[in-house]
């Protein structure tokens, strides 16, 4: 097993310098962390204080055993919509089995090294889920932002907008006004500071103006986290659920897509980070640190981690360059919570709502979306579908069918590249590169035909070679395939190679190779295939085969001259 966290290397040569720096980054990302954690957990349907035990405990884990130099892990908005279907359907200890498995199947993909692997998901499908989580994060939040009195809402997109409607009478202008404003202030934070996020500034603003408000002027209309929630500011207690076998497999679907979910972001934000620092993250040690952080946050009251993105970011920006910074991220949060965070109850709900219609926003790719509109049917197939199902349905059948789509029609793409040709009087000598012009042509004998596969020789074509043999309906002495411009052959095309030889031997015609590679071959005789169909009849190229096919030709004249002779 490949395991060997990034700290290892970045302590080597550390420097009280580095330490500073880090130690900036790591208070002012513990800081930011704190309004987004507490966000995060209330719209997945968690109490507040579980979205901070998250960033804690699972923010310490990634940094300290991490693949990443400055990966922030902890609750993200992703997670929003799938953690809020399984709270309402499996309650708080199914979610806790759920993201505990998901947890187990991120360090098996670590340790069977499939970290490469994840970043081969087709671009629409994770542009499509990623859009869908944005407009479903929106749609959540509307109720806050417009402070409907609604009660419970429906779980599914749809109703959700029925319900908006039915209750748009109840308009409290009081929380709209406080959302507006903390959208505002986020858009406008950034034109006066690179370093401190919007998210921040807004709260900590808006907090201050409503806590007056309501004290000194007596508007009550305003609702805060303290209104909704009882804030337990204190250390979690370890209390792992019960597991059973049913449990898990009612479960597995759903820690699959957190699996998946937690695999994709977090690699994609320790890339983008490679991309700043200039520096290369190890894919499977990062995957096992997810993992080790999911196992670990739900037996202390967490919700599902992974690596955040804009808070990896503002780590970087404020001279963060060693795990070391994240550590201290996690520990700034712990006594931020510990010791004033009896302080969150007064953060109106409003303002929260804006928070996360902004990273709703920021989430959506509307115009990579927008871009993608432009390119193949398929894609734009894939991409629309994942967004539809991630919106209407949910994100698991939106990954999995997203997924399946996106390997058919990969599938399709390579069988139309591969191609069938047949030859009857003459081929073409020189051996295939690309970019030259084949110099001479040999003649074929009278009695052989030469087919050539151009393409993967897999499940894919096998029914198209084995309708272009159907077709042809003549019958040959010697059928030369020629394989070289084949790179790979899966056990369908091994099948129907097979078959063929079967059928030939009873035809009295015989199967000749040519210009098999390598790999191939090795395939080739893993299958028996050279025992079969005889070494001899396997040729590197197609001057040996059409010297074979003479040879057999010859060989069965002689056996028809010595019948009509004893005749």
């Amino acid at each position: 097993m490949h395991f060997q966290p990034k700290i290892l290397h970045t302590l080597k040569n550390y420097s009280k310098e580095q330490f500073y720096t880090d130690l900036m980054a790591g208070v002012i990302v513990g800081i930011v962390a704190l309004p987004l954690a507490i966000a995060f957990g209330i719209a997945s349907g968690v109490s507040p204080e579980k979205g901070l035990f998250t960033a804690v405990i699972a923010g310490f884990i990634v940094s300290l055993l991490g693949g990443s130099r400055v990966q922030i892990g902890g609750p993200t908005g992703a997670f929003i919509v799938i953690v809020y279907g399984i709270v309402q359907e499996f309650g708080i200890a199914g979610l806790a089995i759920a993201t505990m498995i998901a947890g187990v199947m991120l360090v098996a993909m670590g340790i069977l090294k499939l970290g490469s692997v994840i970043k081969f998901i087709p671009f629409p499908v994770v542009v499509g889920f990623t859009s869908g989580i944005a407009l479903t994060i929106f749609t959540t939040q509307i109720k806050d932002l417009f402070g409907l009195q609604t009660g419970e809402l429906p779980g599914d997109f749809i109703h959700k907008w029925i319900t908006y409607g039915h209750y748009i009478g109840t308009i409290n202008f009081w929380s709209l006004g406080v959302g507006i404003v903390s959208i505002l202030i986020i858009i406008i934070t950034p034109k006066f500071s690179k370093k401190i996020p919007g998210s921040l500034v807004a709260i900590v603003f808006i907090t201050v103006i409503v806590y007056f408000l309501r004290e000194k002027f007596g508007i009550s209309g305003i609702e805060t986290i303290g209104d909704r929630f009882t804030i337990n500011a204190s250390m979690p207690k370890a209390d792992a659920p019960v597991i059973t076998f049913a449990i898990v497999q009612m479960l597995l679907p759903t820690a699959f897509t957190i699996a998946m979910l937690g695999a994709i972001e977090s690699l994609l934000s320790a890339t983008v980070a490679d991309g700043v620092i200039g520096d290369k993250h190890d894919s499977n040690t990062e995957l096992i640190a997810q993992g080790i952080a999911n196992i670990v946050a739900p037996i202390f009251g967490g919700i599902p981690a992974t690596g955040a993105i804009a808070r990896t970011m503002t780590n970087i920006n404020n001279g963060g360059r060693t795990p070391v910074a994240g550590i201290i991220h996690a520990f700034v949060l712990l006594l931020i919570m510990l010791f004033l965070g009896s302080l969150t109850k007064h953060i109106p709900m409003a303002c929260l709502a804006g928070v996360l219609i902004i990273v709703a926003y920021n989430m959506s790719e509307w115009r990579t979306f927008k871009g993608l509109l432009k390119n193949s049917k398929s894609d734009v197939s894939v991409l629309i579908a994942t967004f539809l199902l991630t919106v209407i349905f949910d994100l698991t059948i939106a990954i999995e069918i997203g997924l399946l789509l996106a390997v058919l029609l990969f599938l399709r793409r390579i069988s139309e590249t591969t191609s069938i040709s047949i030859f009857k009087n003459d081929v073409n000598e020189s051996e295939y590169v690309e970019g030259t012009v084949d110099s001479e042509k040999l003649k074929i004998p009278i009695g052989v035909e030469v087919y050539e596969i151009e393409g993967p020789f897999f499940f894919g074509v096998a029914s198209k070679f084995e309708e272009t043999m159907k077709q042809i309906g003549d019958n040959p002495l010697v059928r030369i395939i020629r394989m070289r411009k084949v790179p790979f052959i899966d056990s369908t095309g091994i099948h129907n190679l097979t078959n063929l030889i079967s059928m030939s031997k009873k035809d009295n015609m015989q199967i000749l190779l040519s210009g098999v590679n390598e790999n191939v071959k090795s395939s080739l005789e893993k299958a028996g295939i050279d025992k079969v169909l005889g070494e001899e009849n396997i040729c590197s190229n197609i001057n040996e085969a059409l010297i074979r096919a003479n040879d057999v030709i010859n060989s069965i004249d002689q056996k028809n001259i010595r019948k009509k002779q004893k005749s």
